[in-house]
């Protein structure tokens, strides 16, 4: 799990973004939040692989927003950060031998 945590700390993202997804952590609702992202017939995961699956999500996203794609939802990126930031504190929470 280190390894996802260092993947996440390694993330570049533009402020703005990430000011965000900061100030969206605190309303965090996991089982709502992750059933609309994930999908609604899956049961939750543990933290660590709904955080792999959130992260690999984020990049496809960020991936349309550097492209120009028009298909981009600024709302859809927020939204991902959001839940990448919360299940990382989730693991934190949970992990306590895990670096922050």
């Amino acid at each position: 799990m280190q390894d996802i945590l260092t993947r996440l700390n390694a993330l570049r993202r533009p402020r703005l973004l990430i000011r965000a997804a900061r100030a969206g952590v605190d309303d965090y609702m996991r089982a709502p939040h992750l059933a609309r992202l994930l999908g609604y017939g899956q049961k939750a995961p543990r933290s660590g692989p709904a955080l792999m699956r959130l992260m690999e999500m984020e990049a496809e996203v960020n991936a349309q927003r550097t492209s120009g794609d028009a298909a981009y939802s600024l709302v859809r990126h927020v939204d991902l950060l959001i839940a990448m930031l919360a299940e990382a504190r989730l693991l934190r929470a949970t992990r306590p031998d895990l670096p922050s």
